[in-house]
């Protein structure tokens, strides 16, 4: 028996070959696959991304379309609060007309506790006919001719 004999070396020979080929084949089947994989991923990818930001897009205008209604709504309470303090003012300023008309005793009242506190600035002004005088400083003045 020799132990180099050509029958195994052409056997070993053989299945490298195979080897190497059905690796080849392999290599091709995946870049194959690949090139008709990718662009087809390419899109699914694209069309998942623009389904996200359309998503989320959408969801940004329903926020500010609550915020808004927010918004008017808080403004119509606000509104509707400034009315009935408006009310309650008119109601106040009425009640306080009616309470001094005719009423001067109590008018000389409040003037004296006002001069009492401390408050006694008093400002005259001069009048005619009840009418207060403005324009008491155009004396000298020309008067337009006619």
């Amino acid at each position: 028996m020799s132990y180099g004999s050509n029958r195994n070396d052409d056997v070993s020979g053989t299945t490298v070959a195979k080897w190497v080929v059905g690796i080849g084949v392999g290599i091709s089947v995946l870049a194959g696959a690949w090139f008709w994989i990718a662009p087809k991923y390419r899109v699914w990818s694209a069309e998942q991304t623009g389904m996200a930001e359309f998503v989320q897009a959408e969801q940004n205008r329903k926020i500010a379309v609550l915020e808004a209604e927010s918004k008017l709504e808080a403004a119509k309470s606000l509104a509707l609060a400034e009315v009935e303090r408006a009310k309650g003012v008119a109601e106040a300023n009425k009640i306080i007309g009616e309470s001094l008309k005719d009423n001067d005793a109590y008018l000389r009242w409040q003037w004296i506790q006002n001069l009492e506190e401390g408050n006694n600035a008093v400002i005259y002004i001069p009048t005619e006919a009840g009418l207060p005088i403005l324009e008491s400083g155009k004396r000298g003045a020309a008067t337009p001719s006619k």
